[in-house]
């Protein structure tokens, strides 16, 4: 979810979970200074969700993949057009994309996925590294007879995306990273998180209720968002097995060497990259949007003025429209 405080509301995690699984620590810091992100903009209407929610969701499928995991999807569009791969973050699923496609060209194949624990994919007790869950992509890109495509991901889905075209750069054309991460630089003043959003998490219990304050607060957007969309979302988020929650939060990266873990493959991401934030996103802080600037010196860079975390939720169309430039590229 997209946040729009300021950076002292949000104080600087010391591990990997303040890069990419912070989604609720904004609302909670508002909270806390009696503010609130959504109240800021309650006059503004929600853009309109174009799609049929009940008919995106029956057109999901299966596919089982030869490592033995089942990975949900659905495929759409232009069969015989470029392919384009959405992969989603953290406790979401494929129709995370719903508000933008719409405005996507009408020439692409697109196939959003459920990453595996999400959704509708198997939901297995291990593996969780950011490596597992690239291999699933391209063993379901092998399935489908897609040799090579375009890699979109947001948060930690574009953490997905880098990883696979670092791995499989044969498979990939253009990568698209989304509210991404370079790791926090060494040599950042070191403070305690002004909230404990690990262990917010780890409170969490079974059955999860998904309109309970954390749920609420983990899917609240600092921008009006269609209710129906979060409440489809926070429902699945919520079906999510609390042990899978906890497997992401301690195999996706390695709390002590996030930086290192990044910096040290990024240089093998070699295909034409687009970078997107947006300006008040309160996870991605300027510090780890550079240091993913400088890791990729090539890439084009475009910030969202006044966005937060969730720039294609909060403007779909404008966010549509450079990435369907940028895929119109070569590559």
């Amino acid at each position: 979810m997209s946040k729009t405080h300021t950076r002292a509301q949000v104080s600087p995690c010391r591990n990997v979970l303040g890069i990419f699984l912070v989604l609720c620590g904004s609302l909670l810091a508002a909270s806390a200074t009696g503010s609130s992100g959504r109240g800021a903009s309650a006059a503004k209407p929600p853009p309109r969700i174009e799609v049929d929610l009940d008919a995106f969701d029956a057109s999901k499928k299966s596919m089982a993949l030869p490592n033995g995991e089942s990975l949900a999807y659905i495929d759409r569009g232009e069969r015989t057009g470029p392919a384009v791969v959405l992969i989603h973050g953290y406790t979401d699923n494929a129709r995370d994309w719903v508000p933008m496609l719409p405005y996507l060209s009408k020439r692409y194949r697109l196939i959003l996925v459920d990453i595996r624990g999400h959704g509708q994919s198997s939901k297995p007790e291990c593996c969780y590294t950011r490596l597992d869950f690239a291999y699933d992509i391209k063993l379901l890109l092998d399935a489908l007879g897609v040799q090579k495509a375009d890699i979109v991901g947001h948060s930690l889905g574009s953490i997905i995306a880098q990883t696979f075209a670092e791995y499989w750069p044969e498979r990939t054309a253009h990568v698209v990273l989304i509210s991404s991460t370079g790791g926090l630089p060494p040599g950042r003043p070191k403070k305690p998180p002004q909230f404990d959003f690990a262990a917010e998490i780890r409170k969490l219990k079974e059955p999860i209720e998904a309109d309970s304050p954390f749920m609420i607060a983990w899917w609240d957007s600092p921008t009006p968002v269609d209710p129906d969309f979060i409440r489809r979302q926070r429902k699945d988020a919520a079906g999510i097995p609390l042990r899978v929650w906890l497997a992401v939060l301690d195999q996706a990266l390695p709390a002590n060497n996030i930086y290192g873990d990044l910096q040290n493959s990024l240089p093998r991401l070699k295909a034409p990259t687009l970078l997107i934030w947006g300006s008040k996103d309160p996870i991605m802080e300027e510090d780890v949007r550079q240091s993913l600037r400088e890791a990729l010196p090539n890439a084009k860079v475009k910030t969202f003025d006044g966005l937060g975390h969730n720039p294609f939720w909060e403007d779909p169309r404008s966010v549509a429209e450079v990435i369907n430039a940028f895929l119109s590229t070569p590559d």
